[in-house]
């Protein structure tokens, strides 16, 4: 078993925890960033990070597991190739999370929902709504890093290989932006400008 310094390490080590002013994903700004692809970049960490992340969450016996592209992709085949399911991943269409590519699930089917930052959710939360439009039967999530401190709820078990309290604050409250600090948007989909 990892504990909490050994992934704290990993994702130092890889470069993974920027310090700076962040336009986050979720539409909210930060002083700190998680670059998932600086660990995902790297094959032996990816499968340490998800070989502890499957001992966490094998008593669910998912029937597959379902990411959201793009991080999601890596991370549901690894830990489905870990916990021996399928891997599926959704994408948006039109700005809508759905299946795509051929990919469908049986009605009933356990899935485990894996995400690589959860800040609000809202990623996880667009996942949730493409799996009960196929009617599976969600067992949990699962994700690498839950920055909120805890405080994000998805009405499902939550399974987080690292908890952390990372302030974010909406735009119109960021102590970054009232200094006058220039922001950076490393994230894949940044919401709006101002």
């Amino acid at each position: 078993m990892m504990n909490k310094e050994q992934i704290e390490g990993i994702l130092r080590r890889t470069g993974a925890y920027l310090s700076g002013h962040f336009h986050l994903s979720s539409g909210r700004h930060s002083d700190t960033y998680l670059e998932k692809f600086a660990v995902l970049q790297h094959p032996e960490h990816t499968a340490a990070l998800l070989t502890e992340l499957a001992a966490r969450v094998r008593g669910l016996e998912p029937d597959v597991v379902v990411g959201p592209a793009t991080g999601g992709i890596i991370l549901a085949y690894e830990l489905g190739r870990q916990l021996g399911t399928r891997a599926l991943f959704t994408e948006r269409e039109n700005g809508v999370m759905k299946l795509r590519r051929g990919f469908t699930l049986e009605p009933g089917e356990k899935v485990l929902v894996v995400e690589d930052i959860v800040t609000t959710g809202g990623s996880v939360r667009e996942v949730l709504s493409a799996l009960e439009k196929a009617q599976a039967h969600v067992v949990g999530i699962a994700c690498l890093v839950e920055r909120s401190g805890g405080r994000v709820d998805f009405g499902f078990p939550l399974f987080p290989l690292l908890t952390l309290d990372i302030p974010s604050w909406e735009p119109a409250a960021c102590p970054l932006c009232a200094q006058g600090v220039p922001i950076e948007e490393p994230g894949s989909r940044y919401l709006k400008k101002h």
